[in-house]
């Protein structure tokens, strides 16, 4: 005759079910909103300025300071994309991959926005 002793069963707190159950439909529920790219965008100004803006939204186009930037250097995780214009527009743009930093030609002129790679 064999027997098996079998561990008496946990129960476990229905509000702590509960709890757990409603944390991961909210994370996963809001996780499509306000998606930001991790990590800090930082650059310096023409007037020497260093400006660093950390975890921007993925979404649209952020203007630089009005003196525009001549170094940028991308902490995110995201990649990046500099332009000219105030508006995300126009030729002459530059990529940066994300951990890396760029450099305006001297007579190139200043970047005066960029957008996200998504």
């Amino acid at each position: 005759m064999s027997v098996t002793a079998t561990a008496p069963r946990r129960r476990r707190p229905l509000g702590a079910v509960a709890g757990v159950s409603l944390l991961a439909l909210a994370a996963t529920g809001c996780s499509g909103l306000g998606r930001t790219a991790v990590g800090p965008v930082t650059y310096t100004t023409e007037r020497d300025a260093v400006v660093q803006v950390n975890s921007p939204s993925v979404r649209g186009c952020h203007r630089m300071a009005p003196a525009g930037a001549h170094e940028v250097e991308n902490g995110t995780l995201v990649d990046v994309i500099l332009y000219r214009t105030r508006d995300c527009t126009g030729r002459g743009t530059t990529y940066v991959p994300t951990r890396f930093s760029d450099v305006t030609a001297p007579d190139s002129g200043p970047w005066r926005s960029y957008s996200f790679v998504h």
